[in-house]
């Protein structure tokens, strides 16, 4: 057995719902070897690292997320500019903040320095979300062949963070992804027309869509880390305009 492999999903607690395992580190290769298999890390400051697998299972698929009439008009009139890793840094930073509606961040600085690695190795990747050239809002996450696995996201403006998922969505639509990881449910997740799957149903997605890219995380696995990313530039990735977003998402 590998140093990076984790217990089977089956073998997952059903209380606390998915935890799976505990310890080890965040190191690009561990973090690489648990989305492929469907596992994340989630830990307060006063935990050791621990690591979940839930039943059932979060997602959004790109064709059923859903603009509410008012989101639409934010879509349409607040006059927002999207760009893709433009600000890595600070949109993980922004979600670490501490919110009136949580106590303390589970996106501790050992969680920052992990997925800032991951992100100069071209697999976490950031939307942001701009007023001017003031940064409202955005979101993180991993991205491996066809999944995207969301880790967080923030807004200090109305309907920014809806506005960054309904990036991931549009580039869905066109493509590039099968489906969004939300991980747990929540109503608000709920409410823009992620749903629940079982365990086992995600799992058979997940290596369908990942496929294309497991040679190479085999190999960062092994410790061979590549001289480059096989990856869609993200900067090529929407046009210039935004208006193919709006159009695509409120028709």
């Amino acid at each position: 057995m590998s140093e990076f492999d984790f217990p089977a999903s089956y073998e997952a607690l059903e209380e606390p719902n998915g935890l799976l395992a505990m310890g080890g580190d965040l190191s690009p290769e561990r973090l690489l070897r648990a989305y492929s298999r469907g596992i994340f890390p989630w830990f307060s400051s006063n935990e050791p690292i621990l690591w979940w697998a839930p039943d059932p299972r979060a997602i959004l698929l790109p064709d059923e997320f859903k603009v509410s009439k008012s989101f639409g008009k934010t879509l349409k009139k607040r006059g927002y500019r999207v760009s893709l890793n433009a600000a890595f840094p600070l949109v993980i930073r922004a979600c670490a903040a501490p919110r009136a509606s949580q106590e303390g961040t589970w996106i501790l600085p050992a969680m920052i320095d992990a997925y800032t690695t991951l992100h100069r190795l071209g697999y976490a990747h950031s939307v942001e979300i701009w007023s001017d050239e003031s940064l409202v809002g955005g979101l993180y996450g991993v991205s491996i062949g066809k999944a995207f696995f969301g880790e967080s996201m923030f807004s200090s403006a109305t309907d920014a963070s809806k506005t960054a998922l309904a990036t991931l969505a549009y580039m869905g639509r066109m493509g590039y992804f099968k489906f969004i990881d939300c991980q747990v449910e929540s109503s608000h997740l709920t409410s823009l027309g992620a749903r629940l799957i079982r365990r086992e149903a995600f799992e058979e997605q997940l290596e369908n869509a990942i496929n294309e890219d497991m040679e190479q995380v085999r190999n960062i696995i092994r410790g061979v880390l590549p001289e480059s990313v096989n990856r869609v530039p993200w900067s090529d990735v929407l046009p210039e305009s935004t208006t193919q977003l709006y159009l695509g998402l409120t028709q």
